[in-house]
């Protein structure tokens, strides 16, 4: 039974752990393990600490591939952050070390089938007690398309329309089964009620799927859908089944406008607004002095190597050529990408704003990619949180720290207890599913099928 909180609204926070951290450079910091990508003990001790945090969830970003831009192993051989589990049997794995925190997991739309992906959530939510999330991706590189028959990614309307299917498809196959059908019944040898089967029947554009699942309704009815997207197809998408949106804004007009914008979308599609959670990305640097902070910044800035950084700026741009224009001059107008065109507006208005360079501006994108950027003391990184929070500019965060694990234990040590201080963020968990935490009822029992 899901527990909602009568309290006054306070944050979500979910962390984002790629496995030497957010920035470019983390994993040549002295203190990072470069080789956490492939160590269980290193991320079970990771995901501890954000619930030592009470953070929401933790999120594990994914691609069907090697997803870097580079143009030959010697270019590939200089990036930190391409081998690592797949995100559903990592996550898989954590929910018999943690027992509150909830697992998010990326998995695409375009590269799976329907009824694996909600098979593999639901039996994540079941392993977990109730603390799966999916997080919807469409994906974005043709580095991707590439592993599966394909030269270059489908157009992103396309991939977008398979996307709604998709959707419609997966949580069907979730409401297979009544919360109460299966009966165990020794005595008279009815393993289920056949009245509270249904079958889903699905025959359409992209996919033909009977059904049922082969696995009972999960602990939370569904679990927990993440959406990405800040695209006009993408925020759509989002309004139509995202309980959680994940975005990148750099001010707080920004921010204001797309908060707003989603919420409005959201009820057009009939849905209560509070029932979409935004979470923008803060990539975070916190130290105990404004001057600790900007030292530990310096570290992974110098660490910089300009090849990595020209390729993380071609791929924010979604893979358009720039190798051949001057380090030191300004970026030109970018022609269309079938990339992510909300990350490249995003960038591309940056390097406008600001003015800056190209070099200037990989070293800017090097640790948020894109999202905003906090580096002080938790009092200032507090301030700037509580401002978006308190003036319709986010529900709560997705905190990148800059490298792993010491910025983690940063933000839990320093930054969360400032929060909980003002009030703002929980001291303990109030419930035990991904749904008590976000403040999300769980889902009543909805078949789309014709029964058995």
């Amino acid at each position: 039974m899901s527990i909602i909180s009568t309290t006054r609204r306070t944050m979500k926070l979910g962390a984002f752990l790629p496995a030497p951290g957010h920035h470019v450079a983390a994993w040549r910091h002295p203190n990072a393990r470069p080789d956490g990508g492939l160590d269980f003990a290193y991320y079970r001790s990771l995901v501890r600490t954000a619930e030592r945090g009470k953070f929401d969830m933790v999120f594990l970003s994914d691609g069907a591939g090697v997803r870097t831009h580079y143009k030959d192993a010697d270019e590939l051989s200089r990036q930190g952050r391409m081998v690592h589990f797949e995100p559903l049997t990592l996550l898989s794995a954590l929910a018999v070390h943690t027992t509150h925190i909830g697992l998010t997991a990326t998995a695409s739309t375009t590269y799976n089938e329907p009824f694996n992906i909600a098979r593999k959530f639901s039996s994540l939510d079941h392993l977990s007690a109730g603390r799966a999330g999916w997080n919807v991706v469409t994906s974005v590189t043709d580095a991707e398309a590439q592993n599966f028959n394909l030269d270059r990614q489908p157009a992103h309307a396309a991939r977008y329309h398979r996307a709604r299917e998709f959707m419609e498809v997966v949580t069907g196959l979730w409401d297979s089964w009544e919360d109460d059908a299966f009966l165990y019944d020794k005595e008279s040898g009815r393993y289920f009620d056949p009245a509270k089967l249904h079958v889903l029947g699905h025959k359409g554009e992209h996919f033909q799927v009977r059904g049922p699942l082969n696995l009972a309704r999960s602990p939370q009815g569904r679990p927990v859908i993440v959406q990405a997207g800040s695209s006009g197809d993408g925020m759509d998408f989002a309004a139509r089944w995202a309980e959680v949106v994940f975005t990148a804004q750099q001010t707080l007009d920004q921010a204001q406008v797309f908060y707003k914008d989603v919420k409005d979308r959201v009820a057009g599609h009939g849905r209560n607004p509070d029932d979409v959670k935004v979470l923008p990305g803060v990539f975070v640097v916190a130290g105990r002095t404004q001057a600790e902070a900007e030292d530990k910044y310096a570290v992974l800035q110098d660490l910089v190597d300009p090849v990595v950084g020209l390729g993380l700026l071609t791929g924010l741009l979604g893979d358009v050529d720039i190798s051949h224009l001057p380090l030191d001059g300004p970026l030109p107008e970018l022609p269309p990408t079938e990339g992510s065109t909300s990350r490249q507006q995003l960038v591309y208005e940056q390097a406008r704003s600001q003015g800056l360079t190209i070099r200037e501006l990989f070293l800017s994108v090097a640790g948020g990619r894109g999202h905003r950027f906090l580096l002080g003391t938790p009092q200032t990184i507090a301030d700037e949180l509580e401002s978006w929070f308190t003036e319709g500019g986010a529900d709560g965060f997705n905190v990148m720290p800059g490298y792993l694990p010491d910025g983690l234990d940063d933000i839990v040590d320093l930054v969360v207890p400032e929060l909980q201080r003002r009030g703002l963020f929980r001291t303990e968990y109030e419930g035990t599913t991904l749904r008590d935490h976000l403040g999300l009822q769980r889902p009543a029992f909805a078949p789309t099928g014709s029964g058995s």
